[in-house]
């Protein structure tokens, strides 16, 4: 397996899946997952909404709109939107993430920074917890792209393999 770094947009990247991480009511306002909502049609968000709640610790896959990727994996790393939360919850949410892709038999997989946003996990701290998690899946998947429009999440994503 590949695990790619870059800086850019998630919403672009051609892959089987982008992973959005949620909150367990499915409701996509701000940060990620309102750039995929925009971006990728209010779809997303209404079937979200229709599989909610979603625990943290678990995934869901949507469709992907207009997205250029098969599904949008909605992986909570809060119960509530805007809500603070901590390292343990980033963990959590890239296995739930990466644990459906797996079992939906996907290969290529694009995930942002995890708990970063408004959930207040440092950049260092979410890298390096998402790429110990993503190295447990070495054999699972044929890319992982790791890709956030931040440079410190970049580098810190950078730092950790």
């Amino acid at each position: 397996m590949s695990i790619v770094v870059k800086r850019g947009d998630l919403t672009s990247v051609s892959c089987d899946a982008i992973v959005n991480p949620a909150n367990s009511y499915g409701h996509m306002g701000g940060g990620v997952a309102g750039a995929i909502k925009r971006i990728g049609g209010v779809e997303i968000e209404k079937e979200a909404i229709s599989k909610a709640p979603i625990n943290v610790g678990n995934a869901i896959a949507t469709t992907a709109g207009v997205l250029p990727c098969q599904y949008v994996i909605h992986a909570p790393t809060m119960k509530r939107p805007a809500m603070g939360i901590d390292v343990d919850n980033v963990k959590l949410a890239t296995d739930a993430a990466l644990s459906l892709a797996e079992n939906l038999g996907l290969r290529c997989i694009a995930i942002p920074g995890m708990g970063t946003g408004v959930g207040g996990v440092s950049y260092k701290k979410a890298a390096e917890a998402m790429v110990l998690i993503i190295k447990k899946f070495e054999d699972k998947f044929d890319k992982i792209i790791l890709i956030d429009r931040n440079d410190e999440m970049v580098n810190s994503f950078n730092c950790f393999l």
